[in-house]
């Protein structure tokens, strides 16, 4: 029996641009703070500036633990409803953190932020599955990537002026209106496209059925601690890199701009793995992505190429392969973890999704806060993470000839 369609009266390219806004909404809300960070050490945490980076680590928590529930619960009760219930719970986090009078109130908006992140971020792409199948909705998935794409690279550069014109708060009520808008829009002009018949009911314990099938699986586990591996990388530079730019190199002022061109130039990495991935497979692009790495970062740590008068420089380059490797290795990593898990693809992807998310946290969080703030401790934490990564993937490669 084939399942009910709703009525559809958006254009494509309007569908398009609303399911990138609502992707967007995790970008933006990660990306627009960075430029904060030192006013709002500055101002909630003098004795130890640095801890203004775990905004970013708490967010990110909760984005996981949101994204853990997120698919289910759409499934169970529809997906307009469930979006704007989480964007409610955005907003109410994003006002929670703009009155705040501490750091510690800010950063606990700030995980309600993130759970409320996560229902537009995943429920988007279900929406996409909802309305399209096959080619078209590869198509219609790639054009949604490509508008989101320019969100990463834009978004310090509109931070830096919302905190120009408003200070730091000034970012909090702009997170506000940038849901309403696409709530709104929603609302407004987007059916519902996953009607009562269709729905299947929320079980918990077929969540953590699907957990514990998916971590005795090997290269699914061993994918899912790559990822998380990768994603610390990725997030522990976020958390890092702006006070690196203003502390180390005296180019606090130009970070925005700086970031605005590597984002460009490392969005180019998605198109660069739709080229190789099929001449390379994925687990072999992952591990020469992982070596080269380990070669950038070696190099960085053991001459010290960070410093001297084009010290800069380099740690820009090494910033870039750092997220370029991020295009060339995270769409990989859950492919390979998804390829097994077909018969429990929903429950596979919140739960690849949320392990992984939360598993970086939990390990850049605190790094972010104890290591010392220059480019060669960065560098270290980025060889070591890269390194295990690295062997775990010639782990899997091995069990996967063992079992062929």
């Amino acid at each position: 029996m084939q399942p009910t369609v709703p009525a559809f009266r958006m254009s494509r390219t309007e569908f398009v641009a609303l399911m990138a806004m609502m992707l967007a909404s995790v970008a933006f809300s990660i990306d627009a703070m960075l430029p904060a960070f030192p006013e709002i050490g500055a101002e909630l945490s003098p004795e130890r500036p640095q801890n203004a980076s775990l905004i970013l680590s708490f967010f990110l928590f909760g984005l996981g633990a949101g994204t853990f529930v997120t698919g289910p619960i759409s499934d169970a009760f529809g997906r307009k409803r469930v979006v704007l219930a989480f964007v409610g719970l955005f907003m109410l986090g994003s006002l929670l953190a703009w009155a705040s009078p501490s750091l510690e109130t800010v950063l606990l908006g700030r995980v309600l932020q993130g759970v409320g992140a996560a229902g537009p971020r995943v429920i988007a792409m279900a929406i996409v599955r909802d309305r399209f199948q096959g080619r078209q909705m590869a198509q219609i998935a790639s054009l949604i990537m490509m508008i989101f794409t320019l969100v990463p690279a834009m978004a310090p550069l509109l931070g830096s002026f919302i905190i120009s014109l408003t200070g730091w708060r000034g970012i909090f009520l702009a997170f506000i209106l940038f849901a309403l808008i696409y709530s709104l829009w929603m609302v407004m002009r987007l059916p519902e496209t996953l009607p009562p018949e269709n729905r299947r009911p929320l079980r918990l314990s077929l969540m953590f059925a699907a957990l514990k099938e998916m971590l005795q699986h090997p290269v699914v586990r061993l994918s899912i601690l790559v990822q998380t591996l990768v994603s610390s990388m990725l997030f522990l530079t976020l958390m890092l890199v702006q006070p690196i730019y203003d502390t180390v190199y005296g180019r606090g002022d130009e970070f925005a701009f700086w970031f605005f061109g590597i984002a460009l130039v490392s969005g180019t990495a998605s198109l660069l793995n739709a080229l190789l991935v099929i001449r390379l497979g994925m687990q072999r692009l992952v591990i020469t992505t992982l070596g080269v790495q380990i070669i950038v970062s070696g190099a960085m740590v053991l001459f010290d190429l960070g410093a001297g008068p084009n010290g800069f420089y380099f740690f820009v380059v090494w910033q870039l392969f750092i997220f370029f490797q991020a295009g060339l290795t995270i769409g990989n990593l859950n492919a390979l973890a998804m390829e097994p898990m077909g018969h429990i693809a929903g429950m596979a992807a919140s739960v690849i999704g949320s392990v992984s998310t939360v598993g970086a946290v939990m390990i850049s969080g605190p790094l972010g806060t104890l290591l010392e703030v220059d480019q060669h401790t960065l560098g270290n934490a980025a060889l070591v993470l890269a390194t295990i990564g690295f062997v775990a993937m010639v782990r899997m490669q091995r069990a996967t000839v063992a079992t062929a």
